[in-house]
């Protein structure tokens, strides 16, 4: 049950929150870090999928346990919840290409997991957190990706639907900023818009509207890391292209809120993803 708060939350706090260990653990590659955790609420099935991605600016230090609870509350409302580990900047193998095909392979597993467990792969709505939100909006598009990139797919997994909280929506404006999380744009791009115009345009959300799915994106009115225009500037192009897009304005939240079902943004987070699941 989410409670009032006097202050935005700390990424420390979202990660101390409790949640029983996933129900399966499964590899999807031959790395340690190519895996995800899976949890199934009670019932027969088939429930839809949420893919949950964690954020951490794609960096090595950060990993997908501060969104067990998250995961875990999403449990509760009936959803089947895959939780996506992957290589990233600072892992043999991550940044570019490989913490894209990382998470495409992810994805695109989701089909041998329904061979087993009771997963309705016609509902699976990817959730990403900041960093996470990028990747997210990225898999919706990834039948846009051309055939001379590394990361084209003959036949990706079909998203149903995307919420992207706090999530990065424009890799050329974010990364612009040379501070922060913002610096890690080159690292995970590998290199500058100048540098590598063509992965900007393969991996940037913004530019790859329309996505052809409902977006919701919410933001809170005190986040410092991903400042609100890059959720309100991605809806109104997306609208602008045919997309149903929408932003969701959080009140007194920053950048970890929508990230804890203690949170009292946690109504809007579960509204939004139920306003993407058909």
């Amino acid at each position: 049950m989410a409670s009032a708060q006097s202050a935005p939350l700390t990424f420390d706090q979202v990660a101390a929150l409790p949640a029983p260990p996933a129900d399966h653990r499964v590899a999807y590659g031959q790395d340690p870090l190519q895996f995800g955790e899976l949890r199934l609420p009670a019932g027969r099935g088939p429930f839809p999928v949420i893919e949950l991605i964690h954020g951490g600016c794609w960096l090595s230090q950060y990993d997908l346990g501060y969104t067990r609870a998250m995961a875990d509350a999403l449990v509760g409302q009936g959803y089947a919840v895959w939780s996506i580990e992957f290589r990233r900047v600072g892992n043999p193998g991550g940044g570019w290409p490989g913490t894209f095909l990382d998470v495409a392979a992810a994805t695109d597993v989701v089909r041998e997991l329904a061979k087993t467990f009771p997963l309705d792969t016609g509902r699976v709505v990817a959730v990403g957190h900041s960093a996470g939100g990028q990747l997210a909006l990225w898999l919706a598009a990834r039948a846009k990706m051309p055939r001379s990139s590394p990361l084209f797919a003959a036949a990706p997994l079909h998203i149903a639907g995307v919420v992207s909280l706090e999530g990065i929506t424009d890799l050329r404006v974010y990364g612009a900023v040379p501070t922060g999380c913002n610096a890690a744009v080159r690292q995970v791009v590998g290199g500058t818009p100048a540098q590598v115009p063509d992965r900007y345009a393969e991996l940037s959300p913004i530019e790859l509207v329309p996505l052809g799915v409902p977006v919701r994106l919410l933001s809170g009115d005190l986040d410092q890391t991903v400042k609100r225009d890059q959720a309100t500037t991605f809806a109104d192009r997306a609208r602008a292209a045919g997309d149903n897009a929408e932003w969701i304005a959080v009140p007194r939240a920053g950048h970890f809120d929508v990230a804890s079902p203690a949170s009292p943004a946690w109504a809007l987070v579960l509204a939004a993803i139920a306003a993407v699941t058909r």
